[in-house]
């Protein structure tokens, strides 16, 4: 069953035109248990889309994805039914992980790849998929416990990556928070900790973003997980996507050094929006801010932590959207005294999660469903295509 959200998204209409179907008799509408929301058979609903889509032209959108992983709300995202927000404050990346896979405790051992090259974060990142790969026997086993097995190498041999003189004995029994903390920070305190293991948490998933988009047509085709993680870092890697954190932090030195209107107002000039405000889903403000805030503002002294408030109280002053994730996460790298890159790195290492929870869940579909169709066109100019 879905909302009549979901269903409005499904069909490419506005939510009033779904109740104009009920109204019509085209679907049925059903109560949730609370008797708060009306909900849909899903195959009604798709039933309905495919006669609307008979009767239009073709178009690009061949696909309609049904997910039990991640639910957008209001409030924050959802994983499997338990709001985001709680988990972060209250669980471990790795349990929200074995979460969305729906899988027992298993052990977060890196694989012995060696020393990471010296490169960039997105490279080491990279480098540690494809070497992990690389050395597993069996990496074609797509049952679910070898997709988790996968899961739990990939996201602690991407962590030891990010130092290369850290060798994959030198873990112990550290949590993964903890191992990536060390990698990215001068000082590895407890509220640090805290606030990274909340990042990740927070960004474990996000629906069907385009990187998870390209995951599960990996998954489709049916590449093994270390392809289909690739897929995912290769679409994150566009600066549109998972390079946000990036420019909030940027934002936040220009803060700090020449004050918060200065810094503002170059970002309104040469970009024409400010990084980590406004979001596309929560156009009332994004939740997982106001979560992630607290954490990164136990870890700095009062004076760096001004400088993200007064950045935030003039883009409000101003009529700027609310800030999103992407600020908190630039401010928590900034305050850390973390690199640029860091909150990047720490952005694809939690979206693992996520990708092979949609990974796993679209191995049971039918493959290669994934199949656009192009409408050909030719050049005016001969001479266009040169």
């Amino acid at each position: 069953m879905v909302t009549s959200e979901e269903a409005a998204r499904h069909l490419g209409v506005k939510l009033a035109t779904v109740y104009a179907y009920v109204s019509r008799g085209l679907l049925v509408s059903h109560r949730s248990a609370d008797g708060r929301r009306s909900l849909f058979d899903m195959d009604d609903v798709d039933a309905l889309a495919r006669r609307h889509r008979s009767a239009q032209r073709p178009e690009g959108r061949l696909v309609t994805v049904a997910t039990a992983v991640t639910e957008l709300r209001p409030d924050g995202p959802r994983y499997r039914g338990i709001g985001a927000p709680a988990l972060a404050r209250t669980e471990s990346f790795e349990r929200v992980a074995e979460l969305l896979w729906q899988a027992d405790p298993g052990d977060w051992k890196p694989a012995d790849c060696g020393p990471a090259p010296l490169s960039s974060l997105d490279d080491r990142l990279r480098w540690a998929v494809v070497m992990t790969g690389a050395s597993d026997a069996l990496r074609s086993d797509l049952r679910p416990i070898g997709v988790a097995r996968a899961g739990r190498s990939i996201v602690a041999t991407m962590v030891d990556a990010l130092d290369h003189d850290v060798t994959p004995l030198a873990n112990g029994e550290a949590s993964i928070a903890e191992r990536l903390t060390s990698r990215l920070a001068p000082v590895a305190s407890g509220p640090l900790v805290d606030a990274v293991q909340a990042a990740l948490i927070l960004l474990a998933d996000h629906e069907l973003a385009s990187s998870t988009v390209a995951v599960r047509v990996a998954a489709s085709t049916r590449a093994d997980p270390y392809d289909a993680v690739l897929a995912g870092l290769g679409t994150m890697n566009g600066p549109l996507h998972g390079g946000a954190s990036r420019q909030a932090h940027r934002l936040l030195v220009e803060a700090q050094r020449r004050g918060s209107a200065a810094a503002l107002d170059d970002a309104l000039r040469w970009q024409g929006w400010v990084p980590g405000f406004g979001h596309a889903v929560y156009t009332d403000g994004d939740p997982r801010f106001d979560v992630l805030m607290p954490f990164v503002e136990a870890i700095a002294p009062r004076a760096p932590q001004h400088v993200a408030a007064s950045v935030v109280a003039l883009a409000s002053a101003r009529g700027i959207p609310k800030p999103n994730v992407d600020l908190a996460l630039g401010a928590l790298t900034f305050l850390a005294g973390m690199s640029e890159d860091a909150g990047g790195a720490i952005f694809k290492i939690a979206r693992v999660a996520g990708w092979l929870a949609h990974y796993l869940e679209e191995l049971a579909e039918p493959p290669l469903r994934y199949r656009a169709r192009a409408v050909y066109v030719t050049a005016k100019d001969p001479g266009a295509t040169r």
